[in-house]
């Protein structure tokens, strides 16, 4: 499944690029997620905690960044995971492109997602309401982040992403859920401007 996602950041774009560099920092604006280790050579193991409606699952896997391009300002990376308990496995290639923009930086994500076992049987727009809530969490994450770096914090300083919080998310995917069938039912009694 493709999932697309954009969202603009107020730093220059050569900030935020630097900031992409320190994955670790990344990291700790994604709600749920946490490395564990640096296996050096741009890989990783972490975990990534979300809770999709009833019920939550705990991935374990790795990261690897296989493409950096600093002229480009993209990064590409391929992460895959197994849920703690057994009920299921996905993976993932995450590709962030940064442009330069005249108020800052517009991030894009694109991600390839494959989901197996318990996460799988969710529609795609649940999937896709649950990963834009977690995105536009990031952003604001990113940019707090940024923020306390600009201020001279060191990032042990700064607190991490708070953990996904079921709840919340659920609320606020419905919300969008419910916004995009409003527009379809009042779609055909909108007004033809023509």
């Amino acid at each position: 499944m493709l999932i697309k996602n954009e969202f603009d950041v107020a730093q220059p774009v050569d900030k935020v690029w630097t900031f992409f560099d320190n994955i670790p920092q990344v990291a700790a604006c994604l709600p749920g997620a946490e490395l564990t280790d640096d296996l050096g050579d741009d890989k990783y193991l972490g975990r990534v905690a979300i809770r999709m409606g009833p019920v939550k699952l705990m991935f374990a896997g790795t990261a690897n960044i296989t493409e950096r391009d600093d002229a480009a300002k993209r990064v590409v990376v391929d992460a895959a995971g197994a849920d703690e308990k057994g009920r299921g496995q996905a993976s993932m290639l995450v590709t962030a492109t940064l442009v330069a923009t005249g108020r800052g930086t517009k991030v894009g994500v694109v991600q390839d997602l494959q989901l197996s076992g318990a996460a799988a049987q969710y529609g795609r727009g649940m999937i896709s309401d649950v990963t834009s809530v977690l995105m536009r969490d990031f952003a604001i994450n990113l940019q707090t982040r940024i923020d306390a770096v600009e201020r001279g914090l060191s990032p042990g300083q700064i607190a991490t992403a708070a953990p996904a919080s079921g709840f919340g998310i659920a609320l606020r995917a419905m919300r969008m859920a419910l916004t995009r069938v409003l527009r379809r039912f009042f779609a055909p009694y909108e007004p033809n401007p023509n």
